[in-house]
């Protein structure tokens, strides 16, 4: 990874950052609510673990997920879906802390998407050297709603691709604190995260936090296709 690439990012908030019509880098959004950001997936980790899920041809992902709310997102060999249980528990996914709720939605209220309201979290956790390979995010089923990516702990490359895997992708870095908001024309666009380099955060150690807020009951709801200009 360039850590060049980083070197001219800001450590605080700054205005919005358009990758497309749709999509947006909000720099340093969340970091007011960090600590509490993190303190509140510490409590839903210890009601629904983190874990290692299965692809549905049987791969094992690198990085560590859980979830909450009233739908998790779930990969075995079944498939990819949303469920309303932990299948690592048999219990309902913890509740979504209203710290959670509060941010996503200010957030894509910044990003020109007012009115979401998500109904699941997948948090993610990334050590050094893991990944997460281009996708496209469709198992929601219904894409009026956008998605909310909030980036906690180390830095990271995400990267930010097109309507096909093989169009060329950005390399977007991603600090502490800062969130990416998609949605209408950019809802579909292929994206991931290119492999960790060794680092430390004074709040995470060497990891990285990452929340991804979405919309996945299939009904469709009040929330805008906004953005704005790239």
């Amino acid at each position: 990874m360039n850590l060049g690439l980083f070197d001219e990012l800001p450590a605080t908030p700054q205005a919005p950052e358009w990758l497309e019509s749709g999509a947006v880098v909000l720099r340093g959004f969340a970091l007011a609510q960090a600590a509490q950001l993190l303190q509140a997936v510490e409590a839903v980790a210890a009601r629904a673990p983190f874990r290692h899920l299965v692809t549905p041809g049987g791969k094992r992902m690198s990085v560590a997920m859980t979830n909450c709310g009233p739908l998790g997102w779930i990969s075995d060999r079944s498939g990819y879906r949303y469920g309303p249980t932990d299948p690592l528990t048999g219990e309902r996914w913890p509740p979504m802390p209203e710290v959670f709720h509060a941010l996503a939605r200010e957030a894509a209220g910044a990003a020109g998407y007012p009115g979401f309201a998500p109904d699941a979290c997948l948090i993610n956790r990334y050590s050094p050297g893991t990944r997460l390979s281009l996708h496209q995010d469709r198992d929601e089923g219904n894409y009026d709603h956008p998605i909310v990516s909030v980036s906690l702990g180390i830095p990271a490359v995400f990267l930010w691709g097109g309507a096909q895997r093989t169009d060329k992708a950005r390399r977007v870095g991603l600090l502490h604190g800062d969130v990416v908001v998609w949605g209408g024309p950019a809802r579909l666009r292929f994206h991931g995260v290119l492999p960790l380099a060794e680092a430390a955060h004074a709040l995470t150690g060497a990891q990285r936090i990452n929340l991804t807020f979405r919309r996945a009951r299939q009904e469709p709801g009040p929330v805008s296709s906004a953005g704005g200009a790239a």
